[in-house]
Order: structure tokens, then C-alpha cells, then sequence
């Protein structure tokens, strides 16, 4: 029921009073509205528990978790966005990667496993012939 809220569930069902129409009360909805509207109320707050304090502010006034969730996805391209192209960008400065002048052997080590780190963090997979090649090709002649 949960995944059917996230699937087809819009809106709750809506009642017109003195030409003005407004969404029913709970009390007012039949047996299946109503337990279809507690399991929106279940899917709407498992899905703002698991959000990031900044996305929770834009999206709690959301009261249909369809909605809800439709509206995170959009904020969550944002992020795909943002991952790739950091990526890209690690991608980039491990091919770039070389030894700067009168650096010592330890501070180029630590700067090559930060650059690691960072790409273990994204998930930016190397071969490990790749990272002992590039390693090793980098070194100064001496």
C-alpha cells in the first residue's frame, strides 16, 4: 500500500460544501480511502526521515508522499548531476597527476593517496596496475 501512495495516490478525495470544495476530513472518508490515506501518512514520513536536513526544509510541506517524492527525485538529479561531474573531474587530475619540483618523496605520496581517497569516496573505480603505473611513472628521475 505504501508503494501504491508512491505509484498512483495524487490526492486525498475532496467534498464540496456552499460551492467551495475542500478535501475531506479523515472521518469523512470511506474505509478504503481511509486506509489508503494512513499509508500515504506511512510513505510521506518514512521518506522524510531519510532526507538531509536542507532538502527536508524544501519538501515537508509536502502532504502526498507522490508528490513528495516526485519533487526529490527532481532534487536528486541535481546531485547525479553534481557526482558525475566530480568524477569527471578526479578522472581528470589522476591523468594529470605529476611530481611538483623540490617536493619530497613523502608530501607526493600523500598528495597521490588524498587524490585516492577521494576517488575511493565517489566510487571512481581504477585498476590497481593503473594506480602502481601512475605511481611509479611520476617519480623523479632520482
Amino acid at each position: 500500500m505504501i508503494h501504491e501512495s508512491l505509484k498512483w495516490y495524487t490526492h486525498r478525495p475532496t467534498i464540496e460544501e456552499n460551492g467551495v470544495t475542500r478535501p475531506r476530513k479523515y472521518s469523512e472518508l470511506t474505509p478504503v480511502d481511509a486506509i489508503q490515506a494512513d499509508f500515504d501518512v506511512k510513505a510521506t514520513n518514512i521518506i522524510l526521515q531519510g532526507l538531509p536536513p536542507k532538502v527536508y526544509a524544501l519538501v515537508s510541506n509536502h502532504q502526498i508522499a507522490k508528490e513528495l517524492w516526485e519533487i526529490i527525485q527532481l532534487l536528486m538529479q541535481g546531485t547525479s548531476l553534481m557526482k558525475q561531474e566530480r568524477e569527471c573531474k578526479l578522472y581528470d587530475e589522476f591523468d594529470k597527476f605529476t611530481y611538483k619540483k623540490g617536493e619530497t618523496l613523502r608530501d607526493f605520496y600523500l598528495r597521490f593517496l588524498l587524490l585516492l581517497n577521494d576517488m575511493n569516496i565517489y566510487n571512481v573505480k581504477l585498476e590497481q596496475f593503473q594506480v602502481n603505473t601512475k605511481f611509479l611513472n611520476t617519480l623523479p628521475p632520482e
